[in-house]
């Protein structure tokens, strides 16, 4: 399916998300996306899938013009769109998320015919999806994995893909990364909005730019990294320098922690991570480190074992004693345990400051929203709701929306979905965080990230803490060694 995108334009208020955007991509190719968080690139996507309307331009689909205007419309026409997100029902089993979006035909569905379609997917991409399991138990990789083949099975013709590589084992990246060639072979047509540039150089046939709501370069293959990363940034600041690991009192002690939750639990964790450190969270995705985060941050129960946090025994659901204890958690999933779609940054800002006379001081929390916003660099008005921000602003949201001196910092893949300069932007907040004593513990699944900004690593493997790395005297292969289980 041939595509071509005339003089797109789209406003959000006042807001000018997309300013004339002009695109071609050919059938049976794979064409790349790129910009930093806020250039575009997602009200983009949703403007040819169907989750916003466009407010002027033209859509061609092999030379016929046609109307995006709902997701429905855009399924019929045989777009699909594969979220950062995913778009599911966590109350739902995986079956009944994989049946979603089929013609209504009388008769209802077919679950046994389903359930086999979904087991053959499953196997051709080496995805391991049990289709009566509740969809809630999944990880957001697996959820991930679960709406992709969902697209599929819907027989899109012209497929988006939103940053599809995050949260998912290199293993799987390879099995996806084939499929995809496959289906461009096949003469599907495959849009990659991604911010990995190796991931656009070894899939893509070519790449649009985009930069402040406008395409600022095209390219075909081979590609030039550095006039790609040029045409997105602009010259890139320098990461942040290492200084020297700090040896304060323990602030978190896990002993003998087991629990549920993840793929395998977590089980018998014992572990000191002491003032201003920044630790980093490796292995394959529901290995123990999501599980791990969650009961340093009180949000899960031990079946047996104990958590202490400045030295004091805090209980799991003790939601106030974390909070005065310092302790702040960032969830990787944004919109689902993070903030509030509907709210306004404004509002989110109002939740977050204390009310003695229980009465909301609105200016004040519009003053406090301007103030984030300039700081962390937010693309969007305090008015702007959180739903409209594209996935790295809302980043810079839920970040903003810490306290300004927390003690000890949780953070799911804290970059996810970043860019180069906004992710080195955001570790270069969070570093100055640790020079003023707070302690940081973060899950990554990019390698370079963890070895690039912690200074040690806690490696999981089945449920089980395995490794404990410095990373002054280890490198990307001891740690790859590790998280396979070697």
């Amino acid at each position: 399916m041939d595509l071509e995108l005339r003089d797109i334009h789209k406003h959000y208020g006042t807001v000018h998300a997309n300013r004339g955007i002009h695109m071609r991509v050919a059938s049976g190719t794979i064409h790349g996306i790129l910009g930093e968080n806020g250039a575009g690139k997602s009200t983009l996507m949703k403007v040819l899938s169907g989750y916003a309307a466009r407010t002027s331009g033209d859509i061609f689909l092999d030379g016929r013009a046609v109307d995006t205007t709902t997701p429905a419309q855009a399924n019929r026409l045989g777009i699909g769109m594969l979220y950062q997100d995913p778009l599911d029902f966590p109350s739902l089993t995986v079956l009944d998320n994989f049946s979603l979006g089929r013609p209504n035909r009388g008769g209802g569905l077919n679950r046994r015919a389903l359930a086999e379609e979904l087991t053959r997917l499953c196997r051709d991409f080496d995805f391991d999806l049990e289709p009566e399991r509740s969809l809630e138990q999944l990880t957001v990789g697996e959820r991930q994995q679960l709406e992709l083949l969902r697209l599929l099975s819907l027989e899109v013709k012209l497929l988006i893909l939103d940053e599809p590589t995050t949260g998912i084992s290199t293993p799987q990246k390879e099995k996806l990364f084939g499929a995809l060639r496959r289906l461009a072979a096949a003469g599907m047509t495959l849009l990659l909005v991604s911010h990995k540039l190796e991931d656009i150089e070894s899939l893509c046939h070519a790449v649009t730019v985009l930069r402040q709501g406008r395409v600022s370069g095209e390219m075909t293959a081979p590609f030039q990294l550095d006039e790609l990363v040029n045409l997105m940034f602009g010259t890139i600041p320098a990461p942040p320098p290492r200084g020297a690991v700090a040896s304060g009192e323990p602030v978190l002690l896990l002993h003998e922690a087991t629990a549920g939750g993840d793929r395998a639990g977590l089980g018998n964790c014992t572990v000191s991570v002491r003032r201003g450190q920044v630790v980093g969270l490796a292995g394959l995705e529901g290995s123990g480190q999501g599980v791990f985060l969650r009961l340093a941050a009180g949000l899960a129960k031990p079946v047996r074992g104990s958590l202490t946090v400045l030295g004091t025994q805090l209980k799991p659901g003790d939601h106030h004693g974390f909070r005065d204890a310092g302790v702040v958690f960032v969830p990787t999933a944004r919109l689902d345990e993070g903030l509030v779609g509907s709210l306004t940054i404004a509002e989110h800002c109002a939740l977050t400051e204390p009310h003695p006379s229980f009465r909301i001081d609105w200016q004040g929390a519009a003053n406090t929203a301007a103030q984030r916003i300039a700081r962390f660099r937010i693309q969007g008005s305090a008015d702007t709701p959180a739903a409209l921000l594209s996935g790295g602003n809302q980043q810079r949201l839920l970040l903003s929306l810490m306290p300004a001196r927390p003690r000890l910092l949780l953070l799911e893949q804290p970059t996810r979905g970043l860019d180069l300069e906004p992710a080195r932007w955001i570790w270069a907040q969070l570093r100055a965080l640790c020079a003023d004593a707070a302690t940081i513990v973060f899950s990554s699944a990019e390698l370079d990230e963890i070895m690039a900004f912690a200074d040690r690593v806690l490696v999981f493997y089945n449920g089980s803490l395995v490794r404990d790395l410095d990373t002054r005297d280890s490198d990307l292969d001891d740690l790859a060694r590790a998280i396979a289980g070697k």
